[in-house]
Parts: C-alpha cells; structure tokens; sequence
C-alpha cells in the first residue's frame, strides 16, 4: 500500500521506491543521487525541504532533477530557487495560480526542462509565450521541445504585452 505525504519532513521515514538501478548510499547511509521524486502526493509546501534533503542526501547541492508533480502546491517556493544545478524541475499538476510565479525560476542557470501544465496557470492568455521569455534558456517545455519559431512568437509576444522598465534617472542632490 503507497501512503501519500502530506509534508516535506514525512519523506524522512519513507522508504525510496525500488527502481531499475539500486539507490546508491553512502557510508553515512545518505542517498547518492542527483534526483528527488516527490510526484504524487499531497504536498502543498515546501517548508524544510532544504533540511530534508540534507538528511536524505550526501549531496543536495548536486540536485539536478527536481519532479513535484501531481501535488497541491499553490506557488513556485523559493527554496527551489537554491539549487543551482537544477536542470530538471517538474511542477505540473499542482495548483499554481499566477503566471508571475514562473519568475522565481530565472535565477537558475542550469534550468533546461521545466513542467508547468495543469496548473491554473496555464489557462492565463499567453501561458507559452510568457514562461520562455522569462526562462531563455529553457530546451523542453511541458515536455515539449523549445523551437526557434517558439522564440520568436515569445520575443513578439513580448514586445506586445510586457512594457519595458523605465529607466531611472539620478538626479544630483547638492
């Protein structure tokens, strides 16, 4: 019988799935992986995830794949935002309302793969567009592969929708 968690601190006592390699540990008994699996439950926030990944991994820092999806998050946490190697994050099938959410993610440098859909997000005008302006160097979207025609459509739709930031000007004060 599967339990569903409902908090990131519950994942302490659990038990990997069995894959088709054996989890590697280390000689602390700390997993050895570069991925995190959290689909599938009733997660609705991140608190103390970067605690619980320390006591589940020999090396969070390394986290490159990230897979959230099918939970009930209601926002992009920040927390994911401290993992610089992440080239992998699956958020889809939560319950993420606002586009702006996505701009979290653009301090990641590494992000290459993200999934957004079925989030309440996805049905804002622009959804597509929006997301690959924010993250240029996205490759796969909604495990869709990233065109050069999906850029440009993004860059007009850019030009169209998102007014750029007026620039400040000093002034001396004497």
């Amino acid at each position: 019988m599967v339990e569903f968690q409902a908090s990131v601190t519950d994942l302490v006592n659990e038990e990997p799935r069995t894959g088709l390699r054996p989890l590697k540990r280390s000689k602390s008994g700390k997993s050895l992986t570069q991925s995190l699996w959290l689909n599938n439950n009733v997660l609705n926030d991140l608190r103390d995830f970067n605690q619980v990944a320390s006591q589940l991994l020999e090396h969070p820092e390394n986290l490159a794949w990230i897979d959230l999806s099918f939970n009930d998050l209601t926002s992009i946490d920040p927390v994911l935002t401290t993992f610089f190697n992440l080239s992998v994050l699956y958020l889809h099938g939560n319950s993420i309302q606002h586009l702006g959410e996505v701009n979290k993610l653009a301090v990641l440098p590494r992000l290459r793969s993200l999934t957004l859909h079925g989030n309440p997000m996805e049905e804002e005008k622009g959804y597509r567009q929006y997301v690959l302006c924010t993250l240029p160097h996205i490759t796969t979207f909604d495990f869709s592969g990233v065109t050069k025609a999906d850029r440009t459509t993004a860059e007009v739709w850019k030009r169209m929708n998102i007014k750029p930031k007026k620039a400040r000007i000093k002034q001396n004060t004497l």
